[in-house]
């Protein structure tokens, strides 16, 4: 018989195929770097067809004949949910008995080139972007995202807004990732962090988009002109500190380009005719009356503090005892994804008791950033400073009143801290500035005219 004949068949779930004749996995069909026991781990998880396997069990399947430690199968465990990126999900730890594959499995042929073609297919299909793939997961934001989907359907322009690392750019890079196959001519990102002078916008705006228009004199109707008809969905991520700038553009692409869908980032919203503003909220965080695990993990904090310290190489979900230590410290944090992150990394190296603790020196703690992240990233304090360096000295003189505030405050309390010299309404124009540029927030309640700082931002201030 033909040795072909009797390798397994290939197999499919999601946007994933399994090559077992290459031992390969590739995502959309390109190979993804996997090692070769990671391998095994990820074929011994779909071949118990969703039922959960032991540790043990496992380790003997990947490791035949051999003692290793449970740390080397953690460590593959992280590896292959990081090769899953957005769908590290697919393998879920059940506490005190082992691994799971949660994936709906599709056989396919057995033919390694058949295989490949059907992979880059619908690849093939796909209008060209740079968007980049996903790395991690939207943890606890399926609804968030649905609505922001369905923001983009209905508006041409949107804005996600928001305070400093809660998300905005994530979701725009999945957003777009997912209204992709409705722009013909393409989506694009066009990253304005590294650029300082306003002028320069539409200079970027063209280089990305190849428009030929050189590198002199370029401004927003130039753009709009050669861009014309064209069909594309156009992400302007990060754009508080050149705010005018973007507005102007954007506005100009509206007016001018019919079929242009514009999707903004920006701490400080654009203001400009056909803005739709969608804000961005902290994750759902525990409350002190959570006490019970099961109970806390529920919430997205939660989650996304254990699957950011599991990447680090640590499982925190099979001790119970830490529930109530990862549910204090994630309302510390008051559900600000990238505090999270760096505290769930924190507590892979120092222990969940030590950043539990070390919360009351936050800014010195949380400094565990990507590398290649942007630098305001990169720390807790960077986040912060880069939303107070955009503030007047009037704006940031308030904000530091408002800071002897544990909790809501009125107007009448904010004039009651800013001195006699301060007009009422000067006090209100000042805390709207601020709320627009996501360093106050008005409470929930639509009864009352009240108004909060975050944890992480009072402490700051």
């Amino acid at each position: 018989m033909n040795r072909a004949s009797e390798a397994p068949a290939n197999l499919a779930f999601g946007r994933f195929q399994v090559l077992p004749h290459r031992r390969e996995l590739l995502a959309d069909g390109r190979p993804i770097k996997l090692g070769g026991r990671a391998f095994d781990v990820l074929l011994a998880l779909i071949e118990a067809r969703g039922a959960v396997i032991g540790k043990d069990t496992l380790m003997a399947r990947v490791w035949p004949d051999r003692v290793v430690e449970e740390n080397n199968l953690q460590a593959h465990i992280v590896a292959l949910r990081k090769a899953l990126g957005a769908e590290r999900a697919l393998i879920r730890t059940v506490s005190g008995r082992g691994y799971q594959f949660t994936g709906e499995i599709r056989f396919l042929s057995a033919s390694p080139d058949r295989a490949g073609a059907t992979a880059a297919e619908p690849r093939a299909l796909l209008p060209p972007t740079n968007l980049p793939e996903p790395v991690s997961a939207l943890v606890g934001r399926d609804d968030e995202l649905r609505e922001i989907l369905s923001l983009a359907g209905a508006h041409r322009l949107v804005t996600l807004t928001g305070a400093g690392g809660i998300g905005k750019t994530q979701f725009a890079f999945a957003a777009g990732r997912r209204l992709l196959p409705e722009f013909a001519d393409g989506g694009w990102l066009v990253e304005l962090a590294s650029l300082s002078d306003g002028n320069l916008v539409p200079s970027r705006v063209a280089g990305v988009l190849r428009l030929g228009l050189g590198s002199n004199n370029i401004v927003p109707e130039s753009v709009a002109h050669v861009i014309g008809d064209r069909k594309l969905l156009l992400v302007l991520d990060n754009c508080e500190h050149l705010i005018g700038a973007a507005a102007n553009l954007a506005e100009t692409l509206l007016a001018l380009c019919p079929n242009i869908t514009v999707l903004v980032t920006s701490r400080e919203i654009l203001r400009i005719q056909g803005e739709c503003v969608y804000r961005v909220l902290p994750l759902d965080v525990p409350s002190v009356e959570h006490i019970e695990s099961i109970v806390i993990l529920k919430h997205s904090a939660a989650q996304l503090f254990i699957a950011r310290a599991a990447e680090a190489g640590v499982d925190l979900s099979s001790n119970s005892q830490h529930s109530s230590m990862i549910a204090a410290i994630c309302r510390h944090l008051d559900g600000i994804p990238l505090a999270i992150e760096f505290a769930g990394a924190r507590a892979a190296t120092l222990g969940i008791e030590q950043v539990a603790v070390g919360l009351r020196d936050r800014f010195g703690l949380l400094t565990t950033g990507c590398r290649t992240a942007l630098p305001r990233h990169r720390t807790l304090r960077a986040t912060l400073d880069w939303s107070f360096e955009l503030l007047t000295e009037a704006e940031r003189e308030l904000l530091r009143r408002l800071a002897i505030f544990a909790g809501p405050f009125s107007l009448a309390a904010a004039g009651a801290v800013t001195g006699e010299a301060t007009t009422a309404g000067a006090v209100a124009v000042g805390i709207a500035d601020l709320v627009g540029k996501s360093l106050v927030i008005r409470t929930a309640d639509p009864s009352t005219t009240q108004f909060r700082l975050l944890e992480t931002t009072r402490a700051c201030a």
